[in-house]
């Protein structure tokens, strides 16, 4: 099977590279730089210098391919749901026209909504202009990456997490490498057709009262969260340097999603993947925190 994989070094994707060596698939990678591939990798894959948002490219990359790992690249653009239609124009052109009979796309709860949830409404995009395809599609409703932490790098040091979130409501919490192992199952398996939606939900369900209690025992740092509101939190990503429009798509994924939001795939085994955030805490974040700090 000829496998595409597409963000190649990001934080799933890197994983789902190289699960698909060790089970004996050479995966043609679609990087935007192959020189940040893994010097291990790289002679274990066949890469392609490709800029998503350029169909003609994507289209190029894709020939002969059939199946197709696509995450919508992250955008820091003015308009990020312009910048997803134009990712979702590139992977229908590459679909259609190299006639990829199978595609594993990497979306996010909430997509369900279609509308009113921010930056996901790009994913939701994407998923509906794939399931016209006709093609076998799964689209991946992942919860929230234990990775977004590392963008609160500083605010961890400080002690301090600030959310919008009701600090008591819960949500999935999932580790990337659980997602790629899910996607890779879904990529080689025979025993799926069709539109498919399979939820990946992590472990269990969080607070944001509770991930600050298993952050401070993983990291020996005593790490508090608290609400802000929507104002205090667009005025922090302003001062981080992001667009307007990105504010705008950034806050609209937590005020979409907060209130009497019920995902469309509730809890199973088959939704549940095993990584805590407490094991991921202790290996990943602890090294970044470092020693010291309030404990």
């Amino acid at each position: 099977m000829r496998i595409a994989v597409t963000t190649p070094t990001g934080n799933v994707g890197r994983h789902v590279v190289t699960a698909l060596i060790r089970a004996g698939v050479r995966p043609r990678v679609l990087a935007r730089d192959p020189g940040r591939l893994a010097p291990d990798v790289r002679g274990e894959v066949d890469a392609v210098r490709v800029d998503q948002y350029d169909a003609d490219a994507v289209a190029a990359a894709t020939r002969d391919v059939d199946a197709l790992f696509w995450v919508d690249p992250t955008t820091g653009g003015q308009d990020p749901l312009a910048d997803y239609a134009r990712a979702t124009a590139s992977v229908v052109r590459a679909v259609t026209e190299n006639r990829i009979g199978r595609v594993v796309f990497q979306s996010s709860v909430g997509a369900e909504k279609r509308h009113g949830a921010g930056e996901i409404d790009g994913l939701a995009h994407t998923e509906s202009a794939l399931d016209g395809l006709g093609v076998d599609v799964t689209h991946l409703r992942c919860g929230y990456f234990f990775t977004n932490l590392d963008l609160q790098i500083d605010a961890l040091r400080a002690g301090k997490l600030q959310v919008i979130l009701p600090l008591d409501q819960p949500m999935a919490w999932v580790a990337p490498r659980d997602i790629a192992e899910v996607a890779v199952g879904r990529l080689l398996s025979p025993a799926w057709s069709g539109r498919c939606v399979q939820a990946v939900h992590g472990p269990a369900d969080l607070t944001w009262h509770q991930v600050a209690g298993i952050l401070t025992a993983a990291t020996g740092r005593r790490i508090g969260v608290e609400r802000v509101t929507d104002d205090a939190m667009r005025a922090q990503l302003r001062r981080a340097g992001m667009t307007e429009g990105l504010v705008v798509a950034v806050i609209g994924m937590s005020t979409g999603l907060r209130e009497d939001f019920v995902p469309e795939q509730p809890r199973t085994v088959g939704t549940t993947t095993p990584t805590t955030l407490a094991a991921w805490a202790h290996d990943h974040l602890r090294p970044l925190l470092g020693e010291g700090g309030p404990a």
